[in-house]
């Protein structure tokens, strides 16, 4: 039995139930091995409030969860020191793939766990490993990036890292575990990639025990919530140019495709049964009182029909008190999927709408959705008493002051419930990180990349200041209109 501590080094300061934490604990313990989590959240001299910022530029609505958190003013360096010697783990992972993408700070996981790694002493024999999208997107120069690291694994990693527990618990080398990449001798080794996880169901049920009660803890529409994040599938059949999804396309050779739809994505594409969804989610309930399934799942209308149907008619024939907030795209909302989407307890969709000039979208973003297509999905969600949620993003590469504008007007048609706005941001490998760095945009290698809390451009033609303008009033100006812009610029310039 191996010993393997993650570490979840979360700088937002607020719960979050990482995919990535509960898939790779249940792999783990599914292999016979031993687990801990020592998770940064809510160390006081560690996070910033995200809370607060995205309330007080009203993305979030106001609620009462600052008063039902408790934060401690401990050094996360000394306590992760004295979980260390206290655990005496044989391995220390951190940082990898699930649907959750680049949400909540996924992608930035591995910089902060390398930072965490940089101020603590870690004996010799304790095998350091992570994963993740940078390392999926990266090379040979991920050494010097992530120094602290010894181990990688690109792709997927909960199969992977089972193997890693079983060959230390054996006392054999690492050199013949596909999808790792490591230092033997000074000597860069590549092992070849290892398959797709196309069986979701053999990680196991997903472990949710490791998080502390309050993590569960989530601000939902004004309220507080028992929730937990979640997934029924992986992958998206779309290539959209800035979308860190298509790193992990190309990673495993699906980075053909027509008209922003990848070639071949039925064998991307996986989801777990409907049997193994059902009774997770009935497990979550009956004995962790969750009340609220945040579905990460990248386009939750791309699950296999059937399974959905099954997962439905279960909750037909239930009495769980829950409810779903999934995210999908346009094209895939009509009477009929609204209809599922309601049985399927379904309280918000969240949609990208990114900017709204259809031209630039195609020619910049190659991502195909039309206008009529985003007004007729968020009317038929309104219709249905289904709570919409606008997702845009502001600071693209070539992207004018104009467009920007224009997105904030195509919102006020749209009225959603809830609007969010992002910085774009230049994920490693994607193609719009490759053109925006050629342009002198970005840094090749931005550091800290956190699309909720800043920008990093240095865009010729919205400058940074001006970005963070929109993004404090964005959801202002959609619901006023446009005509005080300047007045709030005024005082935005003034509060600078």
């Amino acid at each position: 039995m191996a010993k393997i501590l993650l570490i979840y080094p979360n700088r937002w300061g607020r719960g979050i139930t990482p995919i990535w934490v509960a898939s790779h604990s249940a792999s783990l313990k599914k292999g016979g091995h031993k687990v801990e989590l020592f998770d940064t959240t809510f160390f006081s001299q560690w996070s910033v409030n995200e809370t607060d910022y995205n309330t007080e530029n009203k993305q979030y609505k106001p609620s009462d969860y600052n008063r039902v958190i408790k934060y401690n003013n401990l050094d996360p360096v000394k306590e992760l020191n004295s979980r260390i010697m206290e655990f005496r783990p044989d391995a220390i992972f951190s940082s990898a793939l699930s649907s959750h993408i680049h949400g909540e700070g996924e992608y930035v996981n591995i910089e902060y766990y390398n930072l965490l790694l940089s101020k603590i002493t870690v004996p010799d024999e304790v095998k350091i490993v992570a994963g993740g999208l940078q390392v999926t997107a990266g090379g040979e120069e991920i050494f010097k990036k992530f120094d602290n690291i010894q181990y990688f694994i690109r792709g997927e990693s909960e199969i992977v890292l089972r193997e890693l527990a079983a060959r230390i618990d054996e006392g054999e080398d690492f050199n013949r575990t596909y999808g790792l990449l490591y230092k033997k001798n000074g000597e860069v080794i590549e092992c070849p990639r290892q398959e797709l996880i196309s069986e979701m169901d053999k990680i196991g049920f997903y472990d949710y025990s490791l998080f502390s009660d309050q993590s569960f803890l989530r601000p939902y529409n004004g309220e507080i919530l028992r929730a937990v994040d979640y997934e029924m599938s992986r992958g998206c059949l779309y290539a959209c140019s800035y979308c860190v999804e298509t790193v992990i396309q190309k990673y495993y050779g699906f980075q053909e495709n027509s008209r922003g739809t990848i070639k071949n994505h039925k064998k991307y594409l996986r989801n777990k049964s409907s049997s193994t969804i059902c009774s997770e989610i009935c497990s979550l309930n009956s004995d962790l009182n969750i009340k609220l399934l945040r579905c990460q799942d990248t386009n939750f209308l791309t699950i296999e029909r059937s399974v959905l149907e099954d997962v439905a008619e279960y909750f037909d024939k239930s009495d769980l008190d829950i409810i779903l907030y999934i995210e999908t795209r346009p094209e895939g909302i009509n009477r009929k999927t609204v209809e599922l989407l309601k049985r399927l307890k379904v309280d918000g969709v969240g949609m990208g709408i990114e900017l709204s000039n259809e031209h630039f979208r195609e020619s910049n973003l190659n991502r195909y959705s039309s206008i009529n297509n985003i007004e007729a999905a968020f009317s038929l969600l309104k219709e249905a008493g289904i709570k919409r949620t606008a997702y845009n993003v502001i600071g693209f590469p070539d992207e004018t002051e104009e467009n920007i504008q224009e997105t904030i007007e195509f919102n006020r048609i749209l009225n959603p419930d809830n609007i969010t706005v992002a910085f774009y941001s230049p994920y490693q490998g994607t193609e719009q990180q490759i053109k925006s760095y050629e342009k002198g945009y970005f840094q090749n290698r931005e550091k800290d990349v956190d699309g909720q809390l800043r920008t990093l451009s240095e865009h010729s033609l919205v400058n940074s200041m001006t970005l963070e303008f929109y993004k404090k009033y964005f959801s202002t100006l959609t619901r006023e209109g446009l005509d005080r812009i300047e007045e709030y610029k005024h005082e935005f310039d003034l509060q600078k």
